[in-house]
């Protein structure tokens, strides 16, 4: 219980995880790789962070949410494999960020994500990632996060 140990040391906790709102699931294996379906900033059932970033929202804003989609994914991957230390690394991030037009900072947004992942993981949370601007997401949430996990097999 190690990386939820330092999740703890970090002020964070994770909350039950979500269930889908539609018609899929929220991780799936294939081997040692867990695909984890985008993750929104939902907080105790309601959408947290929503509104497009660049004048309705700041990047700060979006950062926060970010984390947020961060924290909910962990709670997602915790709830499929019951324990985070089976986590070997975080292989890849898509991040979608609900962007003004005009808005070209997605990357700083991603990033809030990426250096998150990278305190709880150490160098196994460094990753590719992708980071893209969209004129609108799901429930006008300001971010939506997806995840590429490797796991080692339950000893």
């Amino acid at each position: 219980m190690l990386i939820e140990k330092r999740i703890k040391e970090l002020g964070i906790e994770l909350p039950p995880s979500s269930p889908p709102g539609a018609m899929y699931i929220p991780v799936k294996r294939l081997g040692n790789a867990l695909f984890v379906s985008g993750q929104v900033p939902m907080k105790d059932g309601k959408p947290a962070y929503t509104g497009k970033v660049g004048k309705e929202r700041s990047i700060e804003y979006a950062e926060e949410g970010a984390r947020l989609c961060i924290v909910n994914m962990l709670a997602a991957v915790k709830a499929y494999l019951g324990d985070l230390d089976r986590v070997v690394g975080i292989v890849k991030l898509q991040a979608f960020v609900n962007s003004e037009t005009g808005f070209d900072r997605q990357h700083i947004v991603a990033n809030a994500a990426s250096e998150l992942l990278y305190e709880i993981f150490g160098k196994a949370g460094r990753h590719a990632r992708t980071a893209v601007g969209t004129n609108q997401l799901p429930l006008d949430f300001t971010v939506e996060i997806e995840a590429v996990i490797e796991i080692r097999e339950n000893d």
